[in-house]
Formats: structure tokens, C-alpha cells, sequence
């Protein structure tokens, strides 16, 4: 699973990273992380919104921080 972390580095997508990152931890999913902050690429994914959260290619969320159990849930889906 690729998990893609979209916007400039602020503390609302360092927190997003890192719920990201313990929703995967708890859910033994094997992912690997990554954070975007060129504009050229954030663009096109077709963010809306930032922070966005996108899974395997996918924009799952963008405009807030969710909540690592909000995160499980849509790992859980996309899998």
C-alpha cells in the first residue's frame, strides 16, 4: 500500500502524517509513507484541499486532520 501525505509542511500534515502512520502501525498494514509538498505534484492528484491523505493513487480526504480511527476505517476499505 502507498499512503501519500499532500501539503507544505505545517503541523496540521505533520499530524496527519503521523496519525497516518500509527492507523497502519495498529492495523499491521504494510504501507509505504511519503510526503508531498511540490505544488506540481499536489496539483496533480486533484487536491482540493490540504492537507489531503491519498491511498494507493486515490484522494481518501482532504481539508482536515482525521483522527487515526477515522484513518483505520478507510485503510480497512481500501484494502
Amino acid at each position: 500500500m502507498q499512503i501519500k501525505v499532500l501539503g507544505p509542511m505545517t503541523k496540521q500534515v505533520e499530524l496527519l502524517f503521523q496519525n497516518t502512520a500509527v492507523a497502519a502501525k495498529k492495523l499491521k498494514c504494510h504501507a509505504k509513507f511519503e510526503h508531498v509538498s511540490e505544488l506540481r505534484r499536489i496539483v496533480a492528484y486533484g487536491a482540493m484541499a490540504l492537507p489531503a491523505l491519498v491511498i494507493d493513487g486515490k484522494v481518501v480526504a482532504g481539508g482536515n486532520v482525521l483522527g487515526v480511527e477515522e484513518i483505520m476505517q478507510i485503510i480497512k476499505q481500501m484494502q
